[in-house]
């Protein structure tokens, strides 16, 4: 009999899992489903609101959801995951950071508060599972953020929180299918990240949950639907924390996390998409003078090293950005990219500023395989960011710098950094200056290269 169950298709044992299922429930409906209490930590009693009710509500298939920052994103979603839960459901929490994931278990535990401390439900604090022992009923929370990190689990509704920093192949490679079977759910939940924020992000395209947004709006079908609320379509949220939020945001990373404005590039920035979009080419050049990598050093692990590639050719006597190697990670980590940068690409030199990490480079590289080869350019940054990054944005306008192919990171930043504004420069487009005045830049600034 064992044997000749295991060979029923997908469908009927998932249909025979839910009869089960069923049965079950109503046996055990009385010890922990109306003991369920949607309250806050004081006990008070939590409504959703217009917003928050409109997805939990939706029978889409596919709920993509645009909130900003505090906006009740996490506490709407807890409601969902549990209001799921009590119908049966294996309902799946995933999110790239350990804290959004304690965030999100924290509510589920309190409104499941009763039932668990009756014993009625099983608890697994360290795997963040609850679930209905003997079922497949559960609840689980978990940090995922590419497909390696989200495999070997199963659900009828699998949510992505922060989906804008996960690498789109969670999704594609790994949640998709394991819905196909039966048919599951999905939720997409993102704020439209700042530069600050999208330094973090695991994808590689890092508009592609505004993309996914785009095609929901597109929809027909009532398959997906799109959803969006600001941080101040909350009503508890106060005045106080609302100025807490936006203290130190620029007008363009206001619209971006608190309105939850997807925007493709910033209305001060030097670049925009179509200027870059014109400027690219598709076949890689072979007659370079020279060519240098661009180096600005992370200020810690978890921060960028921008690592940018660029050569001047002897043809035309125009700069083509060629590659990105940028990447967050030990000093050991990043300063072996830029080894394996100079090295693939035969570079002249190894450009870095001294003002700010330029000995630190330096000493950094000469610590690494293969350091004491490479040749260092220093450069003294005796101008401001704005101004030295100006002359590099108008060799665009002037048809004399390139991209050979796309860099969709370094081109995110190139046209979301506004230096009018006060941002502090991001670390790609610091290497992507360095690089470019380094192989075409006369004169001042051209920095004095040694070899060790």
């Amino acid at each position: 009999m064992n044997s000749a169950r295991t060979l029923l298709p997908n469908s009927l044992q998932e249909q025979a899992y839910r009869l089960r299922w069923e049965r079950l429930k109503r046996q055990i409906a009385p010890d922990w489903i109306d003991q369920v209490r949607f309250v806050d930590p004081d006990g008070v009693g939590i409504t959703p609101h217009v917003k928050q009710s409109r997805f939990i509500d939706s029978p889409a298939k596919r709920k993509i959801i645009r909130a900003g920052r505090r906006g009740g994103k996490t506490t709407g979603m807890a409601i969902y995951a549990v209001s799921e839960f009590k119908r049966g459901l294996r309902v799946l929490y995933t999110a790239p950071t350990q804290d959004q994931v304690d965030a999100f278990w924290e509510w589920v535990k309190l409104f499941l508060a009763q039932p668990l401390k009756n014993n009625a439900l099983y608890k697994n604090e360290t795997r963040h599972i609850i679930e209905v022992e003997g079922t497949k009923n559960r609840i689980r929370a978990k940090t995922a953020w590419d497909a390696d990190s989200l495999r070997g689990d199963y659900a009828d509704l699998l949510i992505f929180d922060e989906y804008q920093l996960t690498n789109e192949e969670a999704w594609g490679r790994v949640g998709a299918p394991m819905l196909a079977d039966n048919d599951g759910d999905a939720v997409f939940i993102y704020t439209p990240p700042s530069l600050h924020s999208r330094s973090r992000s695991k994808a590689r395209d890092p508009r592609h949950a505004a993309t996914l947004f785009k095609k929901a709006q597109q929809d027909k079908t009532g398959r997906c639907e799109p959803f969006h609320f600001s941080s101040h379509d909350i009503p508890p949220i106060s005045v106080i924390a609302r100025e807490d939020l936006t203290d130190d945001m620029t007008a363009l990373a206001y619209e971006q996390e608190i309105l939850a404005l997807d925007k493709d590039e910033a209305p001060g920035a030097l670049w925009t998409r179509d200027l870059i979009e014109r400027q690219r080419v598709r076949e890689m050049p072979t007659d370079f003078i020279r060519i240098a990598v661009g180096v600005d050093p992370p200020g810690g692990v978890k921060t960028e090293c921008g690592i940018i590639v660029s050569g001047l050719r002897r043809s035309d006597r125009k700069v083509y950005v060629i590659a990105d190697y940028s990447l967050a990670g030990t000093p050991g980590e990043w300063a072996s990219a830029v080894i394996k940068a100079y090295d693939i690409h035969k570079a002249n030199y190894v450009v870095a500023e001294t003002n700010f990490g330029g000995k630190m480079v330096e000493s950094t590289l000469r610590a690494v395989p293969g350091g004491n080869r490479v040749t260092i350019k220093e450069v003294h940054a005796s101008r401001g960011k704005a101004i030295r990054a100006e002359p590099c944005a108008a060799k665009y306008e002037k048809n004399q710098a390139h991209h050979v192919g796309k860099f969709l990171h370094l081109e995110d930043e190139m046209v979301n950094w506004e230096p009018n504004q006060g941002m502090l420069s991001p670390n790609r487009l610091d290497a992507l200056v360095w690089s470019m005045t380094a192989v075409g830049g006369r004169g001042k600034g051209a920095g004095n290269a040694r070899r060790a």
